[in-house]
């Protein structure tokens, strides 16, 4: 194969593979008016698994779900906007392999393959996959320890009484 024949396929390859992504999107964004879809839930009910393990029982999910979103909303509208991008290029089977690697549907990965591809954006050298494992992480995160209820499970005893 001509080095020019390879240039053109693989641009070729990257245009299709960012219109097939772009085009879903559109028909399967992650949030939509600051609120998650099903693809958003799928995506974040599967990081949430992995990065929280045995901190979050499944009876807990809807609850974690409901904080992220809550803390989206409280986010700046480009700020969604760029999620929204990005949980709709996570939730397209295409871009989710192309991005992450990851071949199983949100819903149906195994929680050892969600966290071995989170491993592997953490250590991608390419700085926009490890982005995306920071914003999944950090979100998941932060939803999490935003709640009270959850602190016990750290032994966290709470803020201190600043009245004395």
């Amino acid at each position: 194969m001509q080095r020019r024949r390879l240039m053109q396929l693989g641009l070729g390859a990257g245009a299709f593979v960012a219109l097939a992504g772009g085009g879903v999107a559109l028909w399967r964004p992650g949030l939509k008016d600051a609120r998650l879809t099903p693809s958003g839930q799928a995506v974040f009910g599967a990081v949430s698994r992995a990065v929280l393990g045995p901190l979050l029982a499944e009876a807990q999910l809807p609850a974690q779900l409901a904080r992220i979103e809550s803390a989206v909303q409280a986010m700046p509208a480009h700020v969604q906007a760029e999620l929204a991008q990005l949980l709709a290029l996570l939730a397209a089977p295409p871009t989710r392999l192309a991005l992450t690697g990851l071949a199983d549907d949100w819903a149906s990965a195994p929680t050892a393959d969600v966290l071995a591809m989170l491993e592997r954006l953490r250590q991608s050298p390419l700085q926009l996959r490890r982005q995306v494992y920071q914003a999944l992480r950090d979100l998941t995160n932060a939803a999490w320890f935003a709640d009270p209820a959850s602190w016990r499970a750290i032994g966290y005893p709470g803020p201190r009484s600043l009245a004395a």
